[in-house]
């Protein structure tokens, strides 16, 4: 057992001995790295000491044993004494997504035996103090010790960071370099303004100067001094910045990511002082999106309100929508459309790129196939087709299953099982969607050549789809509340229970966050945001936006006046309005197996929890499903998927204020005189009202009558909000998004793909929104 060792001895894989900075410093002396020399103090030494004790007082005045106290003081011999620099290594630092910067003690220039001794029990005692213990509970780490590192202190001339990735901008071919002169304790501390240093990846340097406000120096006999009012220094010579840039990226390759590394400069050296993953990083820049792409991430990111699970990535995401639709257009040959689209790191989503479609020769024989499918299959009769009959059956049959019942074994299999239930759905998109796609544009070009384009989207108004009957059902349900008080009364009344109860059988199913997405809840697991829909709507009846009559408009053009002309031209706008509702219903059909995916996920979670697997039956959500199947219940595989959980946990954590992609990106800011925010017109209109910006479905019982809409996202869940609503702001999405159709059909002016709507906008600001031009100005 390993009290005192050489940094030499170590290596990245001796975080429990080493702690995560003692490793990566040992790693990179073994990799020829200039690193001072040095020891470390092992956890195993803490251990010996700490006898089951815990807080900072008991540390700092513990006496060490014998033998710890003269292999400490061997090592210190051996590394010639002098001053030294004394760095705390806990075992959770310094990792991907825990890099726990300033969360224990460091002491520079610490000089002679007993000032060392007296440095080491403090960074002992500094695992125990409440920011610490605070960091480490907010990040769900409950098992840490520590060693200590001590190195030769290098006096620098000039010291500082450097990142090895811009960790504004998320550019990994750009080396951000921080420096001022002194100690990089007055950069690491945030003390002074430092000079900034940019290199690019052809070795291009940008500099911007610091006002070195306060400059750390090592005093003699130990401990360090501060020099305030120090006038701005020279700048570092290029060769030396360039000598930095080589080794960050030596060392972020060793690595295999970009790193955050401590560094001085000495007597014309450089040496390396501290090397550990970026943490919380954003997402590299993704360039200039051509249209088709930005349309595509448009659509893609409105399914992406939240940054998906490891579970979302092996489950719902390929098997659901998004996998669908990859499956539609490869039918018609295009590929990687719906694919491919979310990066991971660690197991973690961390960025989304926006696919660009690849046509293929199938393209070329795309136009004959869709023009026989719509001869085909005519989607006002969808419903009726064989295919669809027997996946309700199968999906019904599935649903019926008691999972708490099943043993392990037969459990297991419920996932793929639900994921199998969906493929048909798919062919039966392939089938019917040409049909539709032929019916709209057929109804498009007819209007456009009346001069009625104006009125194509009043003509799909119309269409009667399982939305609409859910947001009518609501409404019911809203006037039922308000009649017998069922909102107020606990319990509520039989009356509303019982309808309350119809309708979750009806509806339940439906998706509250995305319908991409499997851990988010539906309806039926989350009742409350129905209760909150129908506090909206009970607590003050809305008069009813009716859109204007586009089809008695349209067939009062002077060509339509033949009955021939006029009938012909209704059957275009029936068959229009069933296409919009197939392509409606079958999403709304096709989600129908993900509460039950989520379901059997959540029992294998809380059966997981109640082996102490898991801390709760949710965070099944951080393991992919190969990984549950494989799972054997011997005492190494659990302690194989509670490792894998937690660190995952940790790095969603670590990346939770980072977003997957920039929206200016997608949604590029357009100039427009005077507005707050422009964006896609999606429903025509002007309206003035005060702002509600409602994040997500806990939110809804905010909104009230006459209030601006003002929201991240929507999907179908949302859509009874705009009954209410006087107009709707949306950060993502397009006109052909679920928001913007039923915008339409309430007649409420709507702008889609503002990018920043929620975080420009607050409560109760008087707008003005323009569904016509896509801008939303301030109103006085």
């Amino acid at each position: 057992m390993k009290l005192v060792a050489p940094l030499s001895a170590f290596g990245r894989g001796d975080l429990a001995m080493a702690g995560g900075k003692g490793a990566n410093l040992g790693e990179l002396v073994r990799n020829g790295f200039p690193v001072p020399d040095g020891f470390v103090v092992t956890t195993h030494a803490y251990d010996l000491v700490a006898q089951g004790h815990t807080g900072r007082a008991y540390f700092e005045q513990v006496e060490l044993p014998d033998d710890l106290r003269q292999a400490v003081l061997g090592a210190y011999a051996e590394l010639g004494g002098g001053p030294v620099a004394v760095r705390s290594s806990a075992t959770a630092e310094d990792l991907p997504g825990a890099a726990f910067a300033g969360q224990q003690d460091t002491f520079l220039n610490v000089v002679g035996e007993e000032a060392l001794l007296d440095a080491v029990r403090r960074c002992w005692g500094s695992l125990w103090t409440d920011r610490a213990v605070a960091y480490r509970a907010r990040l769900g780490i409950d098992d840490v010790s520590i060693a200590v590192v001590v190195q030769s202190m290098v006096e620098a001339a000039t010291a500082g960071v450097m990142f090895t990735a811009n960790p504004v901008s998320g550019d990994r071919t750009q080396l951000v370099i921080d420096a001022s002169s002194g100690l990089g304790e007055a950069v690491v501390s945030g003390l002074v303004t430092p000079d900034h240093y940019v290199v690019d990846a052809g070795g291009d340097i940008q500099f911007t100067p610091g006002r070195r406000e306060v400059v750390i120096r090592g005093k003699a006999g130990g401990g360090v001094t501060r020099e305030a009012g120090v006038t701005a220094g020279e700048r570092l010579p290029d060769a030396v910045v360039e000598e930095l840039a080589e080794l960050g990226r030596r060392v972020a390759g060793h690595f295999g990511r970009p790193q955050d590394i401590e560094w001085a400069w000495s007597g014309g050296r450089v040496s390396l002082l501290q090397a550990r993953p970026m943490t919380a990083l954003p997402p590299p820049p993704v360039g200039r999106l051509n249209p088709i792409q930005r349309r595509l991430a448009g659509v893609l990111t409105e399914y992406l309100p939240v940054r998906p699970y490891p579970i979302d990535m092996s489950t719902w995401i390929p098997y659901g929508p998004a996998g669908l639709m990859g499956k539609v257009t490869g039918a018609f040959g295009l590929r990687r459309g719906f694919e491919g689209f979310l990066r991971e790191e660690d197991g973690v989503v961390y960025a989304f790129v926006p696919p660009m479609p690849h046509p293929t020769l199938g393209v070329l024989a795309a136009p004959f196939r869709v023009v026989a499918k719509a001869r085909r299959y005519d989607p006002a009769r969808w419903s009726e087709d064989r295919r669809f009959l027997d996946y309700l059956a199968d999906v019904r049959r599935l649903a019926a299953r008691d999972l708490a019942a099943m043993p392990w074994t037969e459990l297991i299999r419920v996932p793929r099982q639900a994921l199998a239930l969906v493929a048909p759905v798919a062919d039966l998109r392939i089938d019917y969607l040409p049909g539709t796609g032929l019916a709209l544009l057929r109804l498009l070009v007819a209007v456009k050549l009346l001069g009625r384009g104006r009125l194509f989207g009043g003509l799909l108004f119309g269409a009667v789809t399982r939305t609409t009957e859910a947001n009518q059902a609501l409404t019911r349900l809203a006037e039922l509340a308000r009649r017998t008080g069922a909102l107020d009364a606990d319990p509520p009344p039989a009356e509303f229970q019982a309808a309350f109860q119809e309708f979750m059988a009806e509806y339940g199913h439906r998706e509250t966050v995305s319908p991409i997405l499997v851990t988010p809840p539906s309806w039926a697991d989350d009742p409350e945001t129905v209760h909150g829909l129908i506090g909206v709507l009970a607590a003050e009846p809305s008069e009813r936006k009716e859109s204007d009559d586009a089809l008695e408009r349209l067939l009062d053009h002077p060509l339509l006046r033949n009955p021939r002309r006029r009938a012909r031209m209704t059957r275009w706008v029936a068959a229009a309005r069933a296409g919009v509702a197939f392509r409606e219903d079958s999403h709304f059909y096709f989600t129908m197996p993900q509460p039950i995916l989520r379901r059997s996920l959540v029992e294998l979670g809380r059966r997981l929890r109640d082996k102490g697997v898991l801390d709760r039956p949710e965070d099944v959500f951080h393991l992919r499903l190969e990984e549950l199947e494989s799972f054997q219940d011997t005492a190494a595989d659990r302690e194989r998927l509670r490792e894998t959980a937690r660190a995952r946990a940790v790095k969603r954590e670590e990346l939770a204020g980072t977003r997957l992609i920039d929206p200016a990106a997608i949604f590029p800011a357009r100039q427009a005189g005077d507005a707050l925010l422009t964006g896609s017109p999606a429903s025509g209109g002007v309206v003035t009202g005060p702002v509600k910006v409602i994040k997500g479905p806990a939110e809804f019982g905010k909104l009230e009558v006459g209030d601006v809409l003002v929201c991240p996202y929507t999907n179908p869940s949302w859509t009874p909000l705009f009954q209410q609503a006087a107009a709707v702001v949306v950060d993502s999405g397009g006109a052909a998004s679920h928001a913007a159709i039923v915008a339409r059909e309430y007649g409420i002016p709507a702008v889609m793909g503002t990018g920043t709507g929620t975080s420009v906008l607050e409560d109760g600001r008087l707008v003005t929104v323009n569904g016509d031009t896509g801008t939303v100005t301030g109103a006085a």
